[in-house]
């Protein structure tokens, strides 16, 4: 039917179970807009088109993977989009969610394209390498609290599902997943400016070992990093102290 692209970092799911479970788990809207990020067999497709009053598009780079999406679903028809999600326009009009069995190789990249598209989208749901997805829900303090952790917790209130193992897949990965869903924040955090923030954490967890006051000296003036938050490490801080420290940059 198709091949397997190692390039593209394709593996399959398999498991019926899995799948049911995983669309079972978007929220979208009433009419809902949704699109799918990454369909390749169709294993979460099938499920979605039997979603009534759904709004639907799917995003897929590989063009043997469309072909036989659009063979095996007549109903794709004009809603299946051939090109990276990276590279792709804002699909819809408004509040919309997203779905997807992300590719592990862009993953990340993919949750940074979301944050920037924050104001209209209402909730995701992402299959993820299963490290990748607990550095996302982590809490202030784990050993893997970093980037990821602060920028999206920031912008949504995060959880973590259920994990997959390998041997819903075809091929089976080498690496463990697990599924995600973010919806938008229950809480307000006052940010001087997106910037500002992601400037903030990314200096700071690019030197984790060190105290703030080593790690981010070249964003404040001397006599506010006498202040004894700059005595702890990035992990240490809340989300609420990231904001917070936003309105005191240079």
């Amino acid at each position: 039917m198709y091949t397997l692209k190692k390039s593209l970092g394709q593996h399959f799911l398999i498991d019926e179970n899995i799948s049911r479970k995983i669309t079972g788990s978007i929220r979208p809207s009433r009419p809902g807009q949704l699109l799918e990020v990454g369909p390749g067999g169709g294993a979460l497709t099938k499920y979605l088109l039997e979603m009534e009053g759904l709004n639907f598009k799917a995003v897929e780079v590989d063009p043997e993977k469309v072909t036989h999406l659009l063979k095996t679903y007549p109903a794709l028809e004009g809603k299946l989009v051939n090109k990276s999600f990276l590279e792709m326009e804002k699909p819809f009009e408004g509040p919309f969610s997203i779905i997807g069995n992300f590719p592990y190789n862009i993953s990340t990249q993919i949750l940074f394209r979301i944050i920037e598209w924050r104001g209209d989208v209402q909730c995701v749901v992402g299959m993820l390498q299963k490290e990748v997805a607990q550095r996302i829900a982590a809490a202030k303090g784990s050993k893997v609290y970093g980037v990821t952790s602060v920028l999206l917790q920031a912008y949504f209130d995060v959880e973590y599902l259920f994990e997959v193992t390998e041997s819903c897949f075809n091929p089976p990965p080498a690496v463990k997943s697990a599924v995600i869903r973010l919806t938008h924040a229950s809480h307000t955090l006052e940010i001087k400016s997106d910037k500002k923030l992601f400037l903030l954490v990314k200096t700071a967890f690019n030197q984790r070992r060190k105290t703030l006051r080593n790690s981010v000296r070249g964003l404040f003036d001397p006599a506010v990093l006498k202040d004894d938050i700059f005595n702890k490490r990035p992990e240490q801080l809340s989300l609420q102290e990231f904001a917070d420290l936003t309105h005191q940059m240079n």
